[in-house]
């Protein structure tokens, strides 16, 4: 089993932006863990601040892996690109966020991407992460 974690922008400051929202621990202090938490499935990670390269990775996994995870960051709420490329691609995806997008400011409120995606996890911190990886394997079960 393949599955390919895309994290979109500012994302790659995990551990520094706004702790009290996103905690402490760098995606790539976290990512190890969850790698070894799954031997069975390959793990990958991606993560831009461009929407175009967001697409382009997706668009080059998305007819092969088994799954994507996605947090689109602020992309969630704006792109409509986001969701056709989501919506064109065979693997399924799981739109994830590390807060809770709904006690948040109301901007944050509205998904442009959930209608595409399988499914939806916010509120959990990183273990969200963990809880798409767990959704994916179980989706992969069912085929």
């Amino acid at each position: 089993m393949k599955i390919l974690i895309v994290n979109g922008p500012n994302l790659n400051l995990l551990g520094v932006r706004e702790p009290g929202i996103y905690g402490s621990a760098s995606f790539e202090q976290y990512l190890p863990q969850l790698q070894a938490q799954y031997p069975d499935i390959e793990i990958e990670y991606f993560q831009s601040n461009i929407e175009g390269e967001l697409i382009n990775k997706m668009q080059e996994v998305g007819f092969t892996y088994d799954g994507i995870v996605l947090n689109a960051g602020a992309y969630t709420h704006t792109s409509v690109a986001l969701h056709d490329c989501i919506r064109s691609l065979k693997s399924p995806v799981i739109e994830v966020h590390i807060s809770n997008i709904h006690q948040r400011e109301e901007f944050r409120h509205h998904s442009m991407i959930s209608a595409a995606c399988r499914g939806v996890i916010c509120g959990f911190g990183l273990d969200s992460y963990r809880l798409a990886v767990e959704a994916l394997k179980a989706n992969c079960q069912q085929q």
